[in-house]
């Protein structure tokens, strides 16, 4: 009789616990829960990486040559270095904020809070040109590896912050939505900024003044027209410095950091070992391959179609126009590769985005000084760079999902997987422009020079065509080889699923033994 009442009493306390848990579970969702203002603030501490990125991008290889009047050999050593530099920091922040402790403001918050005035501080003085010739090299180097490293502070940080804003996965979703769609808009607001304010300052002749001229030697320079351009360049630097400042701002005033819990007690991973996990994975090695490829292909664009542009076409006053006009349509376009993605799958997306930019790229130096065609151009070509953003960053999810099926014991890897991918794009990056800059030198590039020999402008002419459209090519032949199709991405999100669900039940029966004892 006594375990028959016993029974009784506990039914009877189930009964009443039951609704308590349920209650328990809406007020965790109800804290879970993000509101629209909360996503934007967190949105927008995305947008200082974009657009430093894109001004840095677009216009460093052009200031380095034209405004601090450096040698190409050097400024090609300058963002060789610089850029292999930002590739080593990302893993090496990574490990080290992976190792920080939580503080009164949170575990990240204290990363991206302390290194805003350092990399406002550098980022200004790359766009300062010292008053002295002897270590100019030196001192753009410098800063610019110094940037690179508070900016990686500020940004590995702020990317893990998504697992710290809400345990909810549908939120987080959402959170990552709202920061594309400003990193996007980031990358716009760089290039306009830079552009327009530094794009108006050259007094150099067009082709038409220089037929009417009786003097051209006095024409190839313009000394006014250099300090012009480099006060342009420190109030183009110091709008893009205060936009950093008030975005980082937001995002502290704005977004709670949510403490850990539930953390690993395993030991973390130690860099070689999560490179040899991830190079182990096929898929994901032949992902990263393949858009290895394609985004140097877009990089040598950016990084001396400015220069393109000006000495080779000769639109020296619309350059940054044109250059506007390209991200305009690449954000434009962003959400019709999402739609297309979904239609048609994403290999097919990456098939057609992609070379949809090899024919314009062709006729970009076919033509001759068309003004008209230029923005003709432009415009097709942004249809591509929209796809080049977007693709890799849908796709590498899948390599990560993939990976997680075939390994259900190995748990806290995807941070490894877009770390060094970011680290291998930005280690080949580097090599890229400083090979490019380099060649420049050896086609005789004239630093300071209104006018440039005719092999610099067919050297660009290479840079910006032939050798990205090869780049292309050998990035899809590649990418054909990708082994995760729709189906069998589709495959992977119901095991995923399965798996997700056999996980969740384990730790509530473990939960519920515990409660028992």
């Amino acid at each position: 009789m006594a375990r028959g009442e016993g029974a009784e009493q506990y039914a009877a306390s189930l009964l009443t616990i039951k609704p308590i848990n349920t209650e328990i579970k809406k007020m965790k969702e109800k804290r879970n829960r993000l509101s629209v203002c909360s996503k934007i603030c967190y949105a927008i501490g995305g947008a200082p990486y974009q657009i430093t990125g894109s001004a840095l991008g677009f216009f460093l290889q052009m200031y380095l040559l034209d405004v601090a009047q450096l040698d190409p050999f050097y400024a090609s050593i300058i963002l060789f270095v610089g850029r292999v530099w930002d590739a080593v920091t990302d893993p090496t922040v990574g490990f080290l904020v992976s190792r920080s402790k939580w503080s009164r403001i949170g575990h990240m918050m204290p990363w991206i809070v302390f290194s805003t005035p350092f990399a406002v501080l550098t980022y200004f003085l790359i766009w300062y040109v010292p008053p002295f010739e002897q270590g100019k090299v030196v001192w753009y180097l410098i800063f610019y590896c110094l940037f690179q490293s508070m900016l990686t502070c500020f940004h590995v940080p702020y990317s893990a912050l998504t697992m710290f804003i809400s345990s909810d996965q549908k939120e987080r979703d959402s959170a990552t939505a709202y920061r594309m769609m400003v990193e996007v808009l980031g990358t716009v607001l760089g290039t306009a900024i830079q552009g327009q304010i530094v794009g108006g300052t050259s007094d150099c002749p067009t082709e038409l003044d220089v037929l009417h001229s009786t003097n051209i030697s006095k024409m190839n320079t313009s000394s006014v027209s250099l300090e012009e351009t480099k006060q342009a360049y420190l109030v183009a630097s110091g709008v893009i410095c205060i936009i950093y400042v008030i975005c980082a701002a937001v995002l502290f005033l704005g977004v709670k950091e949510r403490k850990e819990s539930g953390r690993n007690n395993s030991d973390p991973l130690t860099f070689l070992q999560g490179l040899w996990l991830v190079m182990s994975h096929r898929p994901y090695i032949k992902l990263v391959i393949g858009f290895l490829f394609t985004s140097l292909a877009f990089m040598l664009l950016e990084g001396n179609f400015a220069l393109f542009i000006t000495h080779s076409l000769g639109h020296r006053k619309d350059f940054q126009n044109i250059l506007l006009v390209i991200m305009l349509s690449g954000t434009l376009t962003i959400p019709f590769w999402q739609w297309f993605l979904s239609r048609f799958g994403k290999k097919t997306a990456v098939n057609f985005g992609i070379s949809w930019a090899v024919p314009f790229m062709i006729l970009i130096v076919c033509i001759e000084s068309n003004l008209i065609i230029s923005y003709l151009v432009a415009v097709a070509a942004g249809v591509s760079v929209g796809a080049a953003f977007l693709l890799p960053w849908s796709m590498l999810p899948d390599a990560v999902d993939d990976f997680r099926i075939k390994n259900p014991d190995i748990h806290g890897h995807e941070a490894l997987f877009y770390s060094f991918y970011v680290f291998f794009i930005k280690f080949a990056s580097g090599i890229s422009l400083g090979i490019s800059t380099l060649s420049l030198k050896f086609a005789g590039y004239v630093t300071g020079s209104c006018f440039q020999p005719k092999t610099v402008s067919f050297t660009l002419s290479i840079l910006v065509s032939a050798v990205p459209v090869c780049l292309i090519a050998v990035g899809l032949l590649i990418l054909k080889t990708y082994p995760i199709n729709e189906e069998r991405r589709q495959s992977n999100q119901k095991l995923l699923k399965k798996i997700l669900e056999i996980e969740a039940d384990s730790e509530s029966e473990s939960s519920a033994l515990g409660s028992n004892v």
